[in-house]
């Protein structure tokens, strides 16, 4: 491993931290998002967090997905995460299920195997952090 991967893959740890931490589990290989995929329940509800290294996911999608996990009385079943840039095979497999153009960081929330609701980058970069999180609540207050 050269320089500049053991030094994105020490921020990627940390940046990743912010959501395990919070119990949310990460997804990093292809088969760790398809054993995810295959064993939710049909009413299960997954909140998936597509993770990046950029300022917009540290100031704005990360802080946004944990206050309104830990705050909204509405939840959903599973909170699960891929790195972009990091777990690239991993976030390939996601995003095939998504089926939306490549974004992140963003959001998507599925009941069972099927999309309900995805907020790409462009709705979370430049964006008040407020308004994002009632963008992550009214997802959750719908579907969950």
């Amino acid at each position: 491993m050269n320089a500049y991967e053991a030094y994105m893959n020490e921020l990627a740890t940390q940046m990743r931290s912010e959501l395990t931490g919070r119990d949310f589990q990460s997804l990093e290989t292809p088969d760790d998002v398809i054993n995810h995929m295959n064993n939710v329940a049909a009413d299960d509800t997954t909140f998936v967090v597509i993770n990046s290294t950029c300022g917009c996911a540290a100031g704005l999608a990360r802080p946004a997905a944990v206050t309104v996990v830990e705050q909204n009385d509405k939840k959903p079943t599973h909170k699960v995460t891929v790195f972009a840039g990091q777990d690239k095979a991993a976030t390939e497999e996601m995003r095939s299920y998504i089926q939306q153009i490549p974004s992140s960081p963003s959001y998507a929330l599925f009941k069972g195997k099927e999309l309900q609701h995805f907020i790409p980058r462009e709705h979370i970069e430049g964006r008040d952090i407020q308004d994002i999180c009632m963008d992550i609540k009214d997802a959750f207050d719908e579907h969950c």
